[in-house]
């Protein structure tokens, strides 16, 4: 299958996820299952088969330079393979937010912003949450970081 075609079912897949996590996992508790269980699985999967056809060994070593990293991003099968890796890490590091507010007693609706953000900027998204609950919590280092 095509790069491009990858691309764009990995991308529909991880909206259903972040629509799943945003809108349906107050109400229905199997939905980590569903995202962590198939659609990061998934991800984990093409991801794999990705680097095992597109990644050569000799690539290792243009992890040492900002050069080497931008030359490993201008095949379009690493491209798509760096693309999954942030559609899975940044989905799950959603369901990680949403159980941890969860665990603080964080409401659902505060949290969503955070979730959005994690979707389009991962850090950003991820960095409003740890704020909101070091204001909610009063400690930093919470239980369960």
């Amino acid at each position: 299958m095509a790069p491009g075609n990858i691309f764009r079912y990995c991308s529909s897949f991880a909206i259903i996820g972040w629509l799943l996590l945003i809108i349906a996992s107050p109400f229905w508790k199997k939905v980590d299952s569903i995202i962590i269980g198939v659609i990061i699985v998934l991800f984990a999967i093409v991801y794999t088969w990705l680097i095992l056809t597109g990644f050569h060994i000799d690539d290792i070593q243009k992890f040492n330079s900002l050069e080497g990293v931008m030359n490993l991003f201008t095949n379009p099968v690493t491209v798509t393979a760096g693309w999954i890796h942030y559609l899975a890490f940044d989905l799950m590091t959603g369901v990680w937010i949403k159980n941890n507010s969860l665990t603080h007693g964080i409401s659902h609706l505060l949290v969503v912003p955070c979730l959005l953000l994690t979707f389009m900027f991962g850090p950003i998204g991820l960095l409003l949450y740890l704020l909101m609950r070091w204001i909610k919590t009063k400690n930093y280092f919470a239980q369960n970081y």
